[in-house]
């Protein structure tokens, strides 16, 4: 089920370090949640290789 949210919940929801960091700031934030999102992803794919890779070995036994 999708919580419609409105722009003032969203913002209350924001911490005021956050509000109140400069651009510097933000840029550092942002390229740490990209950063994230690639190890995630990694993570995600290397779980799938794993799987295909001992599926495969039990297939040949």
């Amino acid at each position: 089920m999708a919580m419609d949210l409105t722009l003032q919940q969203i913002v209350e929801g924001i911490p005021k370090s956050l509000l109140n960091a400069s651009d510097r700031e933000l840029e550092g934030f942002q390229k740490i949640i990209e950063e994230t999102i690639r190890l995630r992803e990694g993570q995600r794919n290397l779980q799938v290789m794993i799987k295909n890779f001992s599926s495969s070995q039990i297939q040949r036994s």
